[in-house]
């Protein structure tokens, strides 16, 4: 089994910053397209930002040069630097991979539990 566990949120002031991480553990061959997701109360879970195996990244155009998504497949774990944070950032944030475990012959999707990220004065 794989699992995701995701650390870093919390509550932060306008325009602070949060550096979000989530560790890919169990029985993994590789770990391939990594992203991060967040869903706010109401809204729809939405991309936030995602980083390839080759470090290409793409990010929503709402976090662009604020937000940096990062990788170290090393250590199996994706991050997320998270500056010049805004009220409408707040969301529950959720790592995503497509890890290929062993012995398996293609990736699957697996998700984290969720960070709360809170955005406030």
């Amino acid at each position: 089994q794989v699992q995701l566990v995701e650390s870093g949120g919390g509550l932060v002031q306008p325009g602070g910053s949060l550096r979000l991480s989530c560790v890919a553990s169990g029985s993994i061959q590789s770990v391939n397209l990594m992203s991060w997701y967040r869903q706010a109360p109401g809204n729809e879970r939405e991309l936030v930002a995602l980083i390839r195996p080759d470090k290409s990244t793409n990010y929503a155009t709402a976090v662009q040069d604020r937000f940096t998504i990062s990788r170290d497949d090393a250590k199996n774990t994706v991050y997320l630097q998270m500056n010049s944070l805004k009220p409408e950032d707040a969301a529950v944030y959720y790592c995503n991979a497509w890890v290929r475990r062993r012995g398996a012959l293609r990736s699957e999707q697996y998700w984290g539990q969720g960070a709360q990220v809170a955005v406030s004065s």
